[in-house]
């Protein structure tokens, strides 16, 4: 696939676009948890707050980066030959960079100690497999887009983050930098930084699943040629 914007702008909207994500995520989560007791609608604000935004950033950002803002989506694009190998790591690097400032921007924005570690319990199977799945659902979700209704892309993924955060143990994070920028905010939306391997572990096998099951599902059947 062929960019119209060098790689520096396009590592400097997946940089921003993770930034404000991730400050999406954390910073309605701060917020919601200050103004309600209310578990369920927290969640639900915190939902909201971040499929809202997903749709912007991939309606704005998609056009200059492909508006990935996740290494997972950047791994299964660069197997598909649409990256190549240089620019998934800058991808990447960019992606986990933006993460770590859109924690640290959300703290500052809510007056919290800036450096922190998470103490949100996120272990055990059901967590794991819920990784799996949520992420193995966003990449399905994006690449059937990108096959038969690119125009919609940025709706759809919104729409799936915000069911996926509801219909998963885990709340969907389906994403190795949020992930880890998750871990660094001891907040509603944070995680232990010993639960993010395992995490990205499971995330990373449900983006390469998806990857395989698309590559099955959207194959075309081969028209047989008579005598």
């Amino acid at each position: 696939m062929s960019f119209a914007f060098d790689i520096r702008r396009r590592a400097v909207a997946e940089a921003l676009g993770t930034a404000l994500l991730v400050a999406t995520i954390v910073g309605s989560g701060i917020m919601a948890s200050t103004l309600t007791r209310d578990v369920a609608l927290a969640l639900l604000a915190n939902t909201m707050a971040t499929a809202a935004m997903l749709v912007v950033l991939i309606s704005l950002l998609g056009p200059i980066s492909g508006a990935h803002f996740n290494p997972a989506v950047s791994l299964v694009m660069s197997l598909r030959g649409e990256l190549t190998l240089r620019d998934c790591v800058a991808y990447v690097a960019a992606q986990f960079a933006g993460g770590i400032a859109g924690t640290w921007a959300a703290h500052l924005m809510f007056a919290r100690v800036i450096f922190e570690t998470s103490n949100v319990t996120r272990f055990g199977s059901n967590q794991w497999i819920s990784e799996a799945v949520a992420t193995f659902g966003l990449l399905f979700v994006i690449l059937a887009a990108l096959r038969f209704a690119q125009a919609s892309l940025a709706l759809f993924v919104g729409l799936y983050i915000a069911a996926a955060y509801w219909f998963t143990a885990s709340t969907s994070f389906a994403n190795p930098a949020v992930a880890v920028a998750r871990s660094l905010t001891d907040t509603f939306a944070g995680i232990r930084p010993v639960d993010v391997p395992v995490f990205i572990v499971a995330e990373l096998i449900g983006a390469l699943l998806a990857l395989m099951f698309c590559a099955w599902m959207f194959k075309k059947r081969e028209t047989q040629k008579n005598g």
